[in-house]
């Protein structure tokens, strides 16, 4: 994969980060928000532990540091960086996360009513953002691959076979990678969904990383897509909640983006946010190929250790050819504990914090800020954690708790039954009603119910069996018990 058309000095500059430390320097006496006046009105504890310096460029919009809501000086010279630095027609800085991102790629495309083509693997801000554009979805599924005991992402032949069940979609929603670092082979279905008039939004939250080095899969925008949103806090150096959104400009108003974005983002952003976002970009711009070569080292020794450990796998490329490698999916059913049970110890009883966890695996992110240290130390807990488990061998083997059953028929479309009257039922006494909820598995957030559809009985017993296994299941009441539904 060909490294991006920029000139390297050019990415060097950090205009934002620059104006924000420079207006910080200055020590101008401030009678504007933030109320804590450059630190001085914090709290004693919180200031003692983060230092001094970070408040003095937590900032209000101001001329010297411009406006995120209509950027005319730093932040549109950081944003046309970012724009060069990706390969996108225009860049946006998101401070509400890639769920944000969603909604404006989704208000910009869609308009009430209008279909839109949904991989069902999509994260649950795509059924709010669909909520708020009014769009009406046809979902389609992603195979099953029993070997991995996951679902992958979809083939092109998915797609196709999406298109042509519903020809009067005119926009693709699409995720890749997905949370295990599965990707599509994004080139083809984007050429072929151009093709038939169609325009493509792909949630990359997870591919910030993917266009600055060759040993990962092809990114979005390289692949053609019209808009890309990326979670530069997930992988790479943003803060959490910083992402970014990209535009290539063929098929999307960019005007409209725009507006929609200035309606849909805070007129009070965080500046310290988006002058990571200013970092990240040159950081990976300049080093990423670099930072991301020793990432990628780690990830793939430590995956060639971990399977060297009875009773766990960890797949790589030669599984799945379009692999994000820096993702070590670790499954752990033959130690007869469950994902959830592995990622508790590893948290508990060695210190270490997986990402996520599933019935059967557990999820670790190796990104650029890891050291081998710190693999060393997953791969030793691992190590004890199995040799614990040949000892003690449960009398209660981890059982399949299935797939995701088939969702129930769509008798409103998702906007119509969050707006309509609700009421909470127990869940076991759901079936045959019209979900008014989001039901997630969090992480990964991938919908298991959506507004609009009927609640069946096997998706009860799926969310019933999950919970049992230490799912966290958003969306339902505390205890998991009730479920809103239309009136």
């Amino acid at each position: 994969m060909p490294l991006p058309p920029f000139s390297t000095d050019e990415q060097y500059k950090t205009p934002l980060f620059d104006a924000m430390v420079a207006l910080a320097e200055s020590r101008k006496v401030s009678f504007h928000t933030p109320g804590h006046k450059s630190g001085k009105g914090i709290s004693t504890r919180f200031r003692k532990f983060v230092g001094p310096k970070i408040f003095s460029i937590d900032l209000t919009t101001l001329d010297e540091v411009d406006s995120l809501q209509k950027p005319k000086g730093v932040i549109k010279e950081a944003q046309r960086l970012a724009a060069l630095a990706y390969g996108a027609s225009r860049s946006y800085f998101l401070i509400n996360g890639t769920s944000g991102g969603v909604h404006a790629m989704l208000a910009t495309a869609c308009r009430p009513g209008d279909t839109v083509l949904v991989a069902r693997n999509a994260h649950k801000s795509v059924v709010t953002g669909l909520i708020l554009s009014g769009a009406s979805p046809v979902y389609f599924s992603p195979a099953f691959d029993p070997s991995l005991q996951l679902a992958v992402n979809v083939s092109l032949d998915d797609v196709k076979a999406a298109i042509a069940e519903t020809p009067e979609a005119r926009t693709l929603f699409l995720t890749s990678p997905n949370y295990y670092g599965l990707c599509a082979d994004l080139g083809p279905i984007v050429e072929y969904a151009h093709e038939q008039n169609m325009t493509v939004l792909l949630d990359e939250a997870h591919g910030p990383h993917l266009r600055f080095h060759h040993r990962l899969p092809e990114s979005g925008l390289d692949a053609g897509a019209d808009l890309v949103v990326q979670s530069t806090h997930k992988i790479i150096g943003g803060m959490t909640q910083a992402s970014m959104l990209h535009a290539n400009a063929d098929r999307i108003d960019l005007d409209r983006l725009a507006q929609n974005l200035r309606f849909l983002q805070t007129t009070s952003p965080s500046y310290i946010l988006m002058a990571s976002l200013d970092l990240a970009r040159m950081q990976m711009a300049t080093e990423g190929k670099k930072l991301l070569g020793t990432a990628i080292r780690l990830a793939e020794d430590a995956r060639e250790r971990i399977n060297h450990i009875p009773g766990l796998q960890c797949f790589g490329r030669q599984d799945h050819h379009h692999l994000d490698v820096t993702k070590l999916t670790i499954r752990v059913r033959d130690l007869g504990l469950s994902g959830f049970q592995v990622s508790q110890k590893l948290n508990t009883e060695y210190l270490v914090q997986a990402e996520m966890a599933d019935p059967f695996h557990v999820l670790v992110i190796i990104s650029i800020g890891d050291r081998k240290q710190d693999l060393d130390r997953l791969v030793d807990a691992l190590k004890r954690i199995a040799e614990d488990s040949t000892q003690h061998t449960s009398d209660h083997p981890v059982t399949n708790p299935g797939l995701p059953p088939v969702p129930g028929h769509r008798v409103l479309i998702p906007r119509e039954a969050f707006l309509a009257d609700h009421r909470p039922l127990p869940l076991r006494e759901s079936a045959g009603k019209t979900c008014a909820e989001v039901v997630t598995i969090y992480p990964p957030g991938i919908a298991l119910l959506v507004p609009g559809e009927v609640i069946t009985s096997e998706t009860i017993e799926y969310i019933c069996r999950l919970t049992d296994f230490g799912a966290t299941i958003d969306g339902l009441d505390e205890g998991n018990a009730l479920i809103r539904t239309v009136r």
